[in-house]
């Protein structure tokens, strides 16, 4: 179950064949660089749209960070359990099972990360291409298209030759984008011209079922907590370090995000927002006029950069530790004798996603990546009450706060979210779980031909 110490030349007493180069200030920047995207400048309107109520729609994202917050500190004990390469993927994989892990690997490679890559680099490029030229890019554009593979391909390349590059960009961006919303929230409270009134505003219905569909909305926003896991095999004194990094790293993203959604309210008042696709460049531009706008598009490119080389850091390391279970193809294992990376699951990673990246159009996408992945969050938070019933005697250095009740209420929330998808938007529910199952004749397949 934890790998045995000194086992293979190479390995470290938890079995990393991967050097331990990233310390805890590191950690901390890869979970909120990995998680403020683009979500955070867009969702708010969505949010507006479906509950178009103040505090029913800020307790939205309050709800959101709650449930990030339990899923949290419910992977800090299995971070501590196991502070190797995977992740979610190895958490389910130990908790459930070749099958499972194989499934979220298979999710993960076929849609999830190369579509997340896609879209978030997408939206890097649009920017981008708007400062240039002044203007918003055509839908569909080819420049488009270009600019957003260009993205991924340089941050696969700065990822290949060596974590230290990659972790410079990512502490950067990390700390540009973060300290982004912390301006926009003191500029609308400094010298903003907003209302407190706007809190108190109700202009539709709240249901329970738009609530429900919103909060997926918000997961999104939320997503890539969980990231910094994958690199465990690369966080020194990683059962103290990686536990602290998902929790610090996790409250400060929910903290900034509130900050950021009650200076967007009092600025702006619901009616407005539900409507305002870019509701951050209108929050700066009431702030400090046209200049503004063109600020929050500098920061909307730092956060997508930012998150482009954060994902790009983290996901490969999924590939490499299947492979390195024998759940993949075993080449993907090797790490690069010079660089010290795990250089040919990069290269795949890059490449499924510039592949997607040039072929499909991804805005609509952000919910079936939500719905495909929130079944594993909760298998893996599940993997707690089966190791602890299963191997009370594995060394556990961190344990949940709040077990049972933490755990349980992430398992139930994410259940109750996914439930939810199905009856009210059960297509796109429909298509992420047909990705999942398609991986069970993939898995026949590996088993018979690939597999041990």
């Amino acid at each position: 179950m934890q790998p045995q110490q000194g086992t293979t030349p190479g390995e470290d007493r938890w079995g990393s064949r991967l050097p331990r180069s990233l310390g805890l200030f590191s950690a901390i920047a890869l979970v909120i660089g990995s998680t403020i995207g683009s979500g955070i400048f867009r969702v708010p309107a969505r949010i507006a749209d479906q509950v178009p109520a103040a505090l029913p729609m800020l307790s939205v994202w309050i709800v959101g960070g709650a449930l990030a917050l339990c899923g949290a500190l419910t992977y800090a004990e299995l971070g501590g359990l196991f502070p190797n390469s995977g992740g979610v993927y190895r958490w389910v994989k130990e908790g459930h099972g070749n099958l499972a892990g194989f499934l979220y690997g298979w999710s993960e490679l076929v849609v999830i990360r190369a579509s997340s890559l896609g879209a978030i680099s997408t939206v890097f490029a649009e920017y981008l291409l708007r400062v240039i030229h002044g203007r918003a890019p055509a839908d569909g554009s080819l420049s488009v298209h270009l600019v957003a593979a260009g993205v991924i391909a340089v941050m696969a390349a700065l990822n290949y030759v060596g974590v230290r590059w990659a972790s410079v960009v990512v502490n950067l961006t990390s700390a540009g984008k973060f300290g982004a919303l912390v301006l926009i929230f003191l500029g609308a409270y400094l010298i903003g011209d907003g209302s407190f009134a706007n809190f108190t505003q109700v202009e539709g219905p709240v249901t329970a079922g738009a609530f429900g569909l919103s909060l997926i909305a918000v997961m999104w926003a939320y997503d890539g907590f969980a990231d910094l896991a994958r690199v465990g095999g690369e966080i020194r004194d990683p059962e103290r370090n990686l536990p602290r990094a998902l929790v610090i790293g996790t409250v400060a993203i929910i903290g900034v995000y509130l900050a950021a959604n009650a200076a967007y309210l009092y600025l702006i008042p619901v009616a407005q927002m539900r409507t305002s696709t870019l509701v951050a460049a209108d929050a700066a531009q009431l702030l400090v006029g046209r200049v503004g706008v063109g600020l929050v598009s500098l920061a909307v490119m730092v956060s997508t950069l930012g998150a482009v080389a954060s994902v790009m850091f983290t996901s490969p390391r999924i590939f490499f530790a299947m492979a390195d279970d024998g759940l993949f193809f075993r080449s993907l294992a090797r790490v690069h004798p010079r660089f010290q990376t795990p250089s040919r699951s990069i290269v795949l990673t890059a490449g499924m996603a510039v592949l997607f990246v040039l072929f499909l159009d991804f805005e609509a996408l952000s919910d079936t990546f939500v719905l495909a992945t929130w079944p594993f969050y909760a298998l893996a938070a599940a993997s707690v009450f089966v190791l602890r019933a299963r191997a009370p005697e594995l060394r556990r250095p961190v344990r949940v706060v709040g077990y049972p009740v933490v755990p349980a209420l992430f398992i139930l929330a994410a259940t109750a979210m996914i439930v939810n998808a199905l009856a009210r938007d059960a297509d796109r529910a429909l298509l992420a779980f047909g990705l999942i199952v398609s991986g069970l004749p993939a898995y026949a397949l590996w088993r018979r031909f690939g597999g041990p």
